[in-house]
């Protein structure tokens, strides 16, 4: 148990707090709870869902999108900020959008996407409650998540050292891919059909920013990593929110 104990506490803002640091095999083996905290994620914002039935839409909305950041304590909105910061700072150069991620400041760009992904998130869980398609606050949370399984599976870690490259290093990659298959099937008998747009969008976002990470770094982050989490919850929020 004490890898998803590792994964909730890295991922959440859960009051878990572990004896001591733990091995570099048993973060590794974190990795592979992933998903499982993104279903956790998911029916803790279903049920808060149910709870807000009657209130007004848009407050609604707006409480949903405070209780998921903070179940997650604004991780993947941190990470996602430097790497705005950094994509457009870098120009196109590896060794200064490194050296960008690492500044701790945010820069008007990182403010301007930060605003931009939660602004379409708000409208989109608006549109989802409108809709009544609130399984679909259980699924985004799991893929998202399984995404960054799936991105420790099939790309290098760049930063030497720290906790990344343990995870990179001590992943079971055959038990990866596994999760990764079960993770996909729980989303279509959670929601039947209606996971189908939201796999369709979670796997051409994925793709697209893997082939980005990949021209500009030779491989992946913990800031990219995260900025990938975001920018794939808002895609398929939005995704399934149109079709």
């Amino acid at each position: 148990m004490l890898p998803l104990w590792i994964a909730l506490q890295f991922l959440s803002s859960l009051p878990i707090r572990l004896p001591g640091m733990p091995e570099p095999q048993q973060l590794g083996r974190s990795l592979l709870f992933y998903p499982l905290v993104g279903l956790l994620f998911g029916l803790i914002l279903w049920a808060f869902n149910l709870a807000l039935a009657g209130a007004p839409l848009l407050l609604h909305a707006a409480l949903l999108l405070t209780v998921w950041v903070l179940l997650s304590g604004a991780l993947h909105l941190d990470g996602l900020a430097d790497s705005a910061d950094a994509w457009l700072g870098g120009f196109g150069d590896r060794e200064r959008t490194l050296t960008i991620m690492k500044d701790p400041r945010s820069g008007p760009i990182a403010v301007v996407t930060l605003v931009l992904v939660l602004l379409l998130k708000f409208c989109a869980l608006l549109a989802l409650i409108e809709q009544e398609h609130a399984v679909m606050l259980i699924i985004v949370p799991l893929l998202g998540r399984a995404a960054l399984l799936g991105l420790f599976l099939t790309t290098p870690y760049v930063r030497a050292g720290g906790l990344g490259q343990a995870l990179a290093d001590h992943l079971p990659r055959r038990a990866g891919w596994w999760v990764l298959g079960a993770s996909a099937l729980a989303c279509l008998l959670i929601a039947g059909v209606k996971a189908i747009a939201a796999l369709v969008v979670a796997f051409g976002v994925f793709v697209w920013l893997r082939r980005v990470m990949m021209r500009r770094l030779g491989g992946t982050t913990g800031d990219t990593a995260g900025a990938l989490l975001e920018l794939l919850e808002m895609a398929m929020l939005v995704g399934v929110v149109l079709v």
